[in-house]
């Protein structure tokens, strides 16, 4: 379990690493933002992990949930030409969550 949670620990940081080091350098607002993707991946990979060793644990199956039915609306919506009030729904759901897996691994005592 320390293996994940530092693992998500890196995973939140990196994006605050080159946010903090755009004070220097611009180029790293670019790479805070590419890097929010790396966020997400090692994210997804370690809740479907943590769900796959414990299936029946309700709040990693509502956070592949949320994960899938995130995903699904980014389809359609891009299938539909971006309607603009989706779009502002779905913009802050990534943040919530990153969150809301943070306080799935560091509650998880194992």
């Amino acid at each position: 379990m320390k293996t994940i949670q530092y693992w998500n620990t890196f995973a939140i940081g990196l994006p605050i690493m080159f946010l903090c080091l755009s004070i220097f350098n611009v180029e790293a607002i670019a790479m805070a933002v590419a890097s929010l993707m790396l966020t997400g991946l090692i994210q997804v990979i370690i809740g479907l992990s943590m769900l796959f060793n414990n299936p029946e644990n309700k709040q990693l199956r509502i956070y592949a949930g949320s994960v899938g039915l995130f995903f699904t609306m980014w389809i359609i919506n891009a299938g539909l030409g971006y309607f603009a009030i989706l779009t502002y729904i779905l913009f802050p759901i990534p943040i919530v969550l990153a969150i809301y897996l943070s306080v799935i691994v560091y509650n998880t005592k194992n």
